[in-house]
């Protein structure tokens, strides 16, 4: 048992050697590619309008504010400044949103935003996006880049097509430290021992991101207020929360057969997903030593196999927010193909380690 366990740990790790690491320095390069193109068009977008200054930047490597959602797709974060005269009311009425009220009906002429400020006092995340839009469309047509970019235009998203390859999704936000929101407050588990007091306390100091953009669990059924409302963005917290053992090597891992073998018709599965069911596991193996690099395979199977069932289930709860469902919309028949080809991954990694070679 332990030498069938030792063999499937030296595979995994070739495995992460070769094919992650080298998902990574692909990635990596696109992310420069990418970030050049896009900081030239906010550098455009500031010109025109000073409120939206571009907060994408490099530090150690990685830039602040950019998601990968898949080795042609990201997503970065733009974050706005002033949201001091708003209160923040996540009240659950809009599963996974939030709102942003004038604390005061008198500061409304105070607002660096009062033009998006809507009758009843709401900061309109539609109004705010929509105009950003309009400054994102005019700033591709005078970048040094307008030859190989283009603003995708069937959706009310601010997405850019860079050089036909890549799709890259600019979302205005408000970053929100010092509070932790209502509907998160169930969050630690209190049977759960993991992640412990001080990380509990680190993850809540990170606080969440408020984003303007279309709110999927509405399932495109939006009233006004809906389309006001601000979506919660937990990624600085889910990013310290897999910090230890090889938390970060399994996920790693689990993009790696993502991008290979997962990605399928009707888009049933991103690394999103995957980092979710990472948390997961972390919940149901709470010890530092069930994260060691020996049990490296006994996770990865572990987080497969509840893949799986998600799939099967068609529910796939956020970690933070389980009353949202991130499989919400998506094809019964893309989450049934997606848990047949993550089955038939996770037996052949189990059954013979040495596939992974193939993989």
């Amino acid at each position: 048992m332990i030498a069938a366990q030792a063999k499937l740990v030296y595979h995994l790790n070739k495995y992460y050697n070769e094919k992650c690491q080298s998902r990574k320095g692909a990635i990596s390069k696109t992310i420069r590619e990418v970030c050049k193109v896009v900081s030239d068009v906010l550098k455009e977008v500031e010109v025109q309008e000073p409120r939206f200054i571009s907060s994408l930047s490099e530090m150690d490597n990685r830039f602040e504010g950019m998601e990968v959602i898949s080795p042609t797709e990201f997503e970065v974060v733009l974050y706005l400044n002033q949201m001091g005269v708003f209160n923040f009311v996540d009240d659950g009425s809009l599963p996974g949103c939030a709102v942003l009220k004038l604390s005061d009906g008198r500061k409304r002429s105070m607002s660096l935003w009062v033009e998006f400020i809507t009758a009843s006092g709401y900061l309109s995340a539609r109004k705010i996006r929509s105009r950003f839009q309009t400054l994102v469309a005019q700033a591709v047509d005078k970048c040094s880049y307008r030859d190989v970019v283009k603003i995708v235009s069937d959706t009310s998203e601010v997405k850019l097509r860079i050089r036909d390859r890549y799709i890259v999704q600019i979302t205005p936000a408000f970053k929100c430290t010092g509070i932790w929101p209502r509907s998160a407050a169930h969050w630690p588990l209190p049977h759960i021992p993991w992640p412990g007091p001080n990380r509990v306390a680190e993850v809540k100091a990170e606080g969440f991101n408020l984003l303007s953009k279309e709110c999927y669990s509405l399932n495109g059924k939006q009233s006004s207020a809906e389309s006001d409302a601000w979506v919660l963005q937990f990624a600085e917290a889910e990013n310290r929360l897999l910090l230890g053992g090889c938390r970060k090597k399994c996920l790693s891992m689990l993009k790696t057969l993502r991008d290979r073998h997962l990605e399928l018709p009707g888009q049933p599965l991103n690394n999103y997903h995957m980092k979710t069911l990472v948390s997961y596991e972390c919940e149901k193996h709470p010890r530092e030593s069930d994260w060691d690099e020996s049990c490296l395979g006994d996770r990865l199977n572990g987080i497969l196999l509840q893949l799986i069932s998600c799939l099967q289930c068609r529910r796939c709860p956020h970690y933070f927010l389980p009353s949202l469902d991130l499989f919400q919309g998506k094809p019964h028949s893309a989450l049934e193909n997606a848990a047949k080809q993550t089955w038939r991954l996770a037996r052949e990694i189990l059954t013979n380690p040495k596939s992974l070679e193939k993989l």
